[in-house]
């Protein structure tokens, strides 16, 4: 074959997308609380769901930092099984994915663009990896930098391993990973986000992408 017929090798890159409302229209863990306290215990299980959702808007409305919010969102978590999560994360993620707007479908197409190239994508959240390991069976994910929960034997315990993924956190696991794969420029690598605290994440790529606003960085 002629050497002009060659395609030219594509650069290896890595392509970090927040979650929540950028590739998915929800804020997963808020939608999750309520569809597994509801779920499992009933009509008293959404009250207390409906009960933490409004207690954690007042403290943000009065100024508690995302983190902070983030923590004290996981210590609803406090005595639930493990496993019993994981099979309800699922049963939250077939029948959510199922509905129509589930996803945000420009970023939702740019994922699979990049996929298509060879590019490994990577999905980076403040939300826990049991809720995130559906998604990213879906979109073909192959890494997922996320909050980790403690656990105590079978059950979780509220509290978190580690920093929330939020702010100056996914920038640096996203510095770690790219590290950790020296072959690749962060220059050649996307990132795609919708809000402010995601900016720390999206100054470590070449490509930087927020969901909704009139231009691309």
């Amino acid at each position: 074959m002629p050497t002009s017929e060659l395609s030219t090798p594509r650069r290896p890159r890595l392509v970090f997308s927040d979650v929540d409302e950028t590739l998915i229209t929800c804020k997963s863990l808020l939608d999750f609380l309520g569809y597994y306290l509801a779920g499992r215990y009933g009509p008293e299980g959404a009250s207390r769901a409906a009960r933490i959702r409004e207690d954690l808007h007042a403290q943000v409305t009065a100024g508690l930092p995302r983190a902070d919010a983030n923590r004290a969102y996981y210590r609803a978590w406090r005595g639930e099984p493990v496993a019993a999560v994981e099979e309800w994360t699922r049963r939250w993620f077939a029948e959510r994915s199922a509905a129509e707007g589930f996803y945000v479908r420009e970023v939702a197409a740019q994922l699979r663009g990049h996929r298509a190239e060879g590019a490994s994508i990577v999905l980076v959240s403040g939300s826990f990896r049991p809720l995130l390991d559906p998604l990213a069976e879906a979109v073909g994910a192959g890494h997922v930098l996320c909050a980790r929960l403690e656990r105590c034997g079978r059950f979780y315990t509220g509290a978190l391993l580690g920093a929330p993924v939020i702010g100056d956190e996914k920038r640096r696991l996203v510095r770690e990973l790219l590290a950790r794969h020296p072959h690749i420029d962060p220059a050649d690598c996307y990132g795609y986000g919708d809000d402010p605290s995601d900016l720390p994440m999206l100054s470590e790529v070449g490509h930087a992408v927020m969901v909704g606003a009139s231009s691309h960085g």
